[in-house]
């Protein structure tokens, strides 16, 4: 394959030197249609007036469903031509990576001195005889494993839960802290 250099001197050959264009070619080593060729430069203007409709209309999608609009719309350029004036209109988005959650240091689990110093609750979840589902929140005194109360029901919404508390807060008295497991049922938000 000849390069730009090669017929750069087999251009200036016949120029300088009287030697025909065959003679010249021949001494580069190179073919008469690479002397006569002329480099096409595509007009990409299309193409970005395509894309940036697109990218107006659609301002989170990426390459790859920007070229199947494309392709939909009858256009048959090589992905790698619309890649490239793609990237060159700076529209290749950042990649979002999932954000990882920083390791936990849990504390160790240590036995309360007094009575009423910490409660452990969590949920339970099991089915009747008639495959009805229920749930169970359970509610257990750290120091001596009592428990100190069961609610079930088929359905404890963030209300019932805090009024149950409230109440085995009037008997036994509120707690110093209370334990749970890192589980979505904690997650709501009640007033």
């Amino acid at each position: 394959m000849p390069t730009q250099a090669c017929k750069t001197c087999a251009v200036q050959l016949p120029e300088n030197h009287s030697v025909t264009i065959a003679m010249s070619c021949a001494i580069v080593d190179s073919s008469r249609c690479a002397y006569y060729y002329q480099l096409k430069l595509p007009d990409d203007s299309v193409i970005v007036s395509v894309l940036s409709a697109i990218t107006d209309r659609h301002l989170h999608w990426g390459f790859p469903k920007c070229f199947n609009r494309i392709r939909k719309l009858g256009y048959n350029w090589n992905h790698k031509r619309v890649h490239r004036i793609y990237c060159q209109l700076k529209l290749n988005l950042r990649v979002k990576r999932k954000q990882r959650t920083p390791p936990r240091n849990p504390e160790k689990l240590s036995v309360p001195n007094k009575l009423g110093e910490c409660w452990s609750i969590d949920f339970m979840s099991d089915s009747s005889r008639n495959q009805r589902r229920f749930r169970a929140f359970n509610v257990i005194n750290d120091f001596n494993r009592e428990a100190l109360g069961i609610d079930i029901a088929i359905s404890l919404p963030a209300g019932r839960i805090t009024r149950y508390l409230d109440k085995l807060a009037e008997y036994h008295g509120y707690p110093l802290k209370i334990r749970v497991d890192n589980e979505p049922e904690f997650i709501g938000k009640h007033s």
